[in-house]
């Protein structure tokens, strides 16, 4: 079968401060640091032995934290990067990380989400780290929260970076109605796709790629249909992909994160992205 993989382990620390997420600053012991580092060597095996069953894999790595500032995931991306049988590895990261490691990336499947963060780094430093995946001929899109507060750092950056790099705006929606009018016209000014994340989509029974052939491993194992449905619907070493794979509509009222709602059987982002669907670097705009 062909399925995309999230991939979640124990990893919980950032090396930045961001005041809108809950893991910034936060230390991971060396305990949980080993635990994470065994549990991912146990996914990428298993991802290794499943070319002789016929499955063919995207995975997409989105840690609480920022995972390439540690070893093991930057090994992980490698070495999945050049199995034959994935077809994409992808990862969240703030591009804090050296990147003289990329290089040895199979530059058709390894991408990269990479997410500007205006009050910990500075602009002309994450251009340069953009600049550096582009020669390397890696895929990636930039994007950041679209706090009221960064409009400037926004407006900035998307002038710095080349016009064909995708820059991609997560709406803030921890406050309701947060934006007026002109503003939205702002964010689409800057992503003409900002409105779709700007809404939630009803999705209560309606049909979703989740839970059939897009799944989200946690680092014990256990596998949920996605990210925001805490049901663990099996374990993925005991088990196996096949066993796992069912039809499963929807049990939540609402999606309004770009993970989920891209599964939706009737999105039309999936179309949009194309290829390009996982690192959120779409195959071309409407405007």
């Amino acid at each position: 079968m062909r399925a995309t993989l999230y991939y979640r382990g124990k990893l919980s620390s950032c090396n930045y401060d961001c005041p809108y997420c809950p893991f910034s600053k936060t230390v991971d012991s060396k305990e949980t640091l080993a635990i994470d580092q065994q549990q991912l060597r146990q996914f990428v095996n298993w991802v290794r032995e499943q070319e002789r069953e016929g499955h063919r894999f995207s995975i997409f790595f989105n840690p609480y934290g920022e995972a390439l500032v540690r070893r093991w995931y930057r090994e992980a991306m490698v070495e999945l990067s050049h199995m034959p049988h994935v077809e994409k590895v992808a990862v969240q990261t703030n591009l804090s990380v050296k990147l003289d490691w990329a290089r040895e990336l199979h530059v058709d499947k390894a991408a990269f989400w990479a997410t500007y963060h205006p009050r910990e780094t500075k602009e002309s430093s994450f251009v340069n780290q953009c600049m550096t995946l582009r020669e390397m001929g890696l895929s990636f899109s930039v994007g950041t929260v679209g706090l009221r507060s960064a409009f400037p750092a926004i407006e900035s950056m998307r002038k710095a970076l080349p016009d064909d790099v995708y820059m991609w705006i997560n709406a803030f929606k921890d406050r309701p109605k947060y934006y007026m009018p002109d503003e939205v016209q702002f964010l689409r000014g800057i992503d003409p796709l900002f409105e779709g994340n700007l809404q939630d989509y009803d999705s209560l029974g309606k049909r979703c790629a989740a839970g059939s052939d897009v799944f989200y491993v946690q680092g014990s194992g256990h596998v949920k249909r996605c990210y925001k449905d805490r049901r663990i619907i099996g374990h993925l070493y005991r088990d196996g992909l096949q066993a796992l794979s069912a039809e499963r509509p929807c049990g939540m009222k609402k999606c309004g994160c770009y993970i989920g709602y891209i599964h939706m059987q009737d999105s039309p982002f999936r179309d949009t992205f194309g290829t390009g669907l996982l690192e959120r670097n779409p195959a071309f705009i409407h405007q």
